[in-house]
């Protein structure tokens, strides 16, 4: 064996594992570090090391400049496919993927339609990308009411994955399902059903080999489906068993949080599908703090606020509204800035290029670069400027928020104060435990118990829960026993934050809400801002 050989087989070898490691570590910067060795030493062909780099950018969400390098990607291999069908087609897929998720539906279909032909000329073309290219051209054509044409191309796209012989186990059902969601959005529930019962009858062999967690999630994908097709079938009773029969641990974040309440709010169950939007904007804001765009506001706070009209929660509904309405500021200074950022890094990728392949033009490129230096510093000074813009007025909404907060406190006492004023004779039943409840909450504080539930309540007033539960509902204006309770740990953790300096973890544990999250969530929903905003207002006013 030739020594030189050898030694570039162990340095691709070498190359290849850094890759993976640097995927693997979801490091960005070490990754695009990585790939740019592998192009220089030519471990790598250049289309290649390009499809990579959007592969990288993909993973980490910077979808602008993933599809910059699937466009260059594909517009390279497109000179010789044959180099590698493979990477050739999924970078056109993946670049006519995102056209479409932008907007951008006929250059989708340019893209695809360029594509497609040269699936039937070429032996090597991949066929699983060929059904997923036709099962994208389907959702282009939906989008331009070309409902006919989707379904055949539905059809087509099932027909070829089915007849791969290097078909994955897990496409058929997947294919099968999208195409039951998207015929049940059109209004063809029973299409869909045929197409979800299809789906089902796929799932057996996946589920001999596949990740049990996964079999356990399809499950749960099928069953909300199914829950939904029978309910708008009119079969209430047996879609509302369908449902009931889920297991907890099928419903997987975030996308069955969405199923489940969407079934719910076909079903008018709006104080529940209101549940799950809060459990999938918890999931969302615990797992990865995800900034505050447009598609989040539309995916998650929009229908949280329909659930909340709906089960006539007008407060936690005027709450959500002022929310979306600070996050729509949120949702234009982050996309400025996001924007801002992705065409830099693109602008600069290109300047490199031109550096490489035009030396002669070096003058012109730093005159380009100056002009770029200057933009970017007019673009960072305008975001400052929105910045404090939105600081500004966040900060005047969360003085009038807190304003109206002390004269509802104020008013709730003076309540509390006419209820214990009252001769006892005057008082209902009802009354006079409420009385005896609420100054247990004052005098003993067993809220700071996070246990702390009716049963507790009723030992500590010597009577039945059942009778608690009827008198907070009755005497609060409708107020459940765990929204009673909250309330008075929420007004407990304002007091502390308005009188004390502690860390806000420790505020939470003092008031029986141990859990940051559960404690952000429910102050939130009843103060309109964080516990630091909160604190900051309050001090303010001090």
């Amino acid at each position: 064996m030739n020594c030189s050989e050898t030694t570039d087989d162990e340095k691709s070898k070498a190359a290849w594992q850094k890759y993976h490691e640097a995927r693997k570590a979801g490091d960005p910067e070490r990754l695009l570090a990585v790939i740019d060795s592998m192009e220089q030493e030519e471990i790598v062909s250049p289309a290649k090391a390009d499809h990579m780099r959007g592969l990288g950018y993909d993973a980490g969400w910077q979808m602008r400049i993933a599809e910059h390098y699937y466009k260059k990607a594909y517009e390279k291999y497109a000179l010789n496919p044959s180099q590698d069908w493979d990477s050739y087609t999924d970078a056109g897929y993946r670049w006519a993927y995102l056209r479409f998720g932008r907007g951008d539906t006929e250059g989708a279909l340019n893209v695809i339609t360029g594509l497609l032909p040269q699936a039937k000329e070429n032996k090597a073309f991949p066929k699983m990308l060929e059904a997923g290219l036709l099962m994208l051209m389907a959702d282009c054509q939906i989008q331009l009411h070309q409902n006919d044409e989707a379904r055949r191309n539905w059809q087509k796209a099932y027909e070829i994955q089915q007849s791969n012989k290097d078909n994955q186990a897990a496409v058929l059902p997947w294919i099968s399902l999208s195409i039951s969601a998207s015929l049940f959005n059109m209004g063809d529930v029973e299409g869909a059903q045929e197409w979800l019962e299809r789906a089902e009858l796929e799932f057996p062999q996946y589920e001999q080999q596949g990740d049990s967690l996964i079999i356990e999630e399809w499950k749960g994908h099928f069953a909300l489906w199914r829950a939904r097709y029978l309910q708008a079938t009119g079969h209430v009773a047996e879609a509302a068993a369908t449902y009931a029969a889920v297991p907890r641990s099928y419903i997987m974040e975030p996308r069955g949080y969405m199923e489940a309440a969407e079934y719910l709010m076909d079903a008018g169950r709006y104080d529940e599908a209101a549940y799950w939007y809060e459990q999938m904007d918890s999931s969302y804001v615990a797992t990865d703090g995800a900034q505050m765009t447009f598609e989040n506001i539309a995916s998650r706070l929009s229908p949280r606020y329909s659930a909340y009209r709906k089960a006539g929660r007008n407060g936690d509904a005027i709450v959500i509204a002022d929310s979306i309405s600070a996050a729509i500021d949120s949702a234009l200074v982050w996309q400025k800035k996001n924007e801002a950022s992705e065409l830099s890094i693109i602008y600069q990728t290109h300047e490199k290029e031109l550096a490489l392949e035009e030396s002669e033009a070096k003058t012109a490129i730093y005159r380009i670069l100056a002009v770029t230096t200057f933009l970017v510093c007019l673009i960072i000074a305008y975001l400052l400027w929105r910045s404090y813009k939105y600081n500004k007025v966040l900060t005047e909404k969360n003085r009038r928020l807190y304003e109206q907060i002390e004269q509802h406190e104020q008013e709730q006492r003076q309540s509390i104060e006419q209820l214990e004023a009252a001769p006892e004779e005057s008082l209902t039943a009802e009354l006079q435990l409420y009385r005896r409840l609420c100054a247990l909450m004052a005098e003993q504080r067993p809220y700071t118990d996070e246990n702390l539930n009716r049963d507790t309540l009723a030992q500590l007033l010597g009577t039945n829960a059942k009778y608690v539960v009827q008198t907070i509902r009755e005497c609060s204006h409708g107020e459940t026993v765990g929204d009673f309770i909250n309330r008075y740990r929420l007004e407990y953790v304002a007091h502390l934050l308005k009188t004390t300096d502690d860390p806000i973890g420790v505020i939470g544990e003092l008031s029986g809400i141990p859990s940051r999250v559960t404690l952000s969530r429910l102050f939130r929903n009843a103060y309109g801002m964080t516990c630091r905003e909160y604190r900051q207002v309050s001090q303010q006013k001090e």
